[in-house]
């Protein structure tokens, strides 16, 4: 495999990134391409990391753009650490936050991260990923430790930061813990000795932390790559589950794909520059297209829907959703290829409702229920004990079928 020049490799990387500093951004990219030359001129890899607090159990299209980075990083050839922030969650991040968030408890951190690496390896490579957990150092430092870590800062250097100051203009309470959690980010990057860390633009200030601890450590300063905040299905807050506006990278090839197409144009190319393997050069063609009327946005949204799915469950996946969803939302006939789920006896809805593929639980089916999202052959239905006891259509959401076969029926 022939080497990509480092001007390209430093393109790739630094392509989508967001300081709101242009000198700042500046800054890293020539640090990023002195790094890379140097890792090219003695053939020792460059050390880069991002960590993912598992404060829920999925990952969705907003992680991908910072594991998308990485993936390029092992393409080029350096060592890549996916760390998972099992301590950090612990105390929360409200960098994004216009009020505290309740703190985890180790259980319910420890439940949520177990399927993270897993769900990584849809884009990363592992067997050039190192899977690492923060609570295997942070929970061993000691108060003259974390007494150590604080004096390298100053409490104006934290109440300058937006959040803070906008929660305490409104009255509400900022926790001191908040404060730790920068430190404890930073200390990831003294421990892993880490020459890069990419992470999202929001967590811009507990980044640089990690310069700034690194140099205290007598360490070279890692350099500082952050990225914007994907926003949602809905295409106006960040996607989040809790929003409901997130595409997951484990959800079935008929959500990915229908999730994508319901997206506005707008959406759709800020969507192109960060959730596809495409190469930049591609991925600014596709855009000028679009802006220039030679492609419908509709196409390139088909085009982007087709890639979504292909990367998490391969291209006959994608084909299929793709078909799925031009026979049930454009041309309005029953899904051809809905799957068949069969039941051995008469069964009520919320439990056939939470045997669908994608919901989780009976808890998610009794809500679908009760806000009208079931149909039994095109009828909704809303009573949770309404009983399925003959051959049926079955829909869940606007995208999910399922024909019943009851035994016997």
């Amino acid at each position: 495999m022939a080497k990509i020049p480092v001007e390209e490799q430093v393109r790739a990387i630094m392509f989508g990134s967001e300081f709101g500093d242009p000198a700042l951004r500046n800054k890293m990219g020539e640090e990023l391409r002195d790094k890379l030359i140097e890792a090219e001129k003695t053939g020792k890899p460059l050390r880069v990391y991002a960590g993912y607090d598992p404060s829920k159990p999925d990952l969705h299209l907003g992680h991908s753009i910072t594991l998308r980075k990485l993936r390029q990083f092992q393409d080029f050839g350096q060592d890549v650490t996916f760390l998972v922030g099992s301590f950090t969650a612990q105390v929360g991040d409200t960098s994004d936050k216009a009020k505290g968030r309740p703190r985890l408890t180790e259980e319910q951190v420890l439940e949520a991260a177990k399927t993270y690496a897993e769900q990584a390896f849809k884009i990363l490579d592992p067997q050039k990923t190192t899977v690492d957990y923060n609570h295997k150092w942070l929970s061993k430092l000691t108060m003259t430790d974390v007494v150590s870590l604080a004096s390298n800062f100053t409490v104006q250097q934290f109440l300058e930061r937006d959040n803070y100051r906008q929660r305490i203009a409104a009255g509400n309470p900022v926790g001191l813990h908040e404060f730790l959690y920068a430190l404890l980010q930073g200390y990831d990057a003294v421990q892993l000795k880490a020459d890069v860390q990419i992470g999202a633009s929001e967590q811009l200030f507990n980044i640089l932390a990690g310069r700034k601890l690194q140099e205290a450590h007598g360490l070279r300063p890692c350099t500082c790559i952050t990225y914007p905040i994907l926003v949602g299905t809905d295409g106006q807050r960040r996607m989040s589950k809790s929003s409901e506006n997130y595409v997951g990278l484990a959800e079935p090839p008929n959500e990915q794909y229908g999730k994508t197409m319901s997206i506005s144009d707008e959406t759709m190319l800020e969507w192109i520059k960060y959730v596809t393997r495409w190469p930049v050069a591609d991925i600014e063609e596709r855009i000028r297209k679009v802006k220039s009327g030679e492609v419908h946005p509709m196409e390139m949204k088909k085009a982007l829907a087709f890639e979504v799915v292909a990367t998490y469950h391969g291209d006959e996946a994608a084909r299929q959703a793709q078909k799925h969803f031009e026979t049930v939302h454009q041309e309005r006939q029953d899904p051809e290829a809905a799957p068949v789920l069969k039941i051995e006896k008469p069964i009520t809805l919320i439990e056939l409702v939470a045997k669908v593929e994608g919901v989780a639980s009976k808890a998610e089916a009794r809500r679908l229920i009760n806000e009208g999202g079931v149909k039994v052959d095109k009828k909704v239905i809303k009573e949770y004990n309404h009983t399925v006891k003959e051959n049926c259509l079955l829909q869940v959401g606007k995208r999910r079928f399922a024909r019943i076969e009851v035994g016997g029926a």
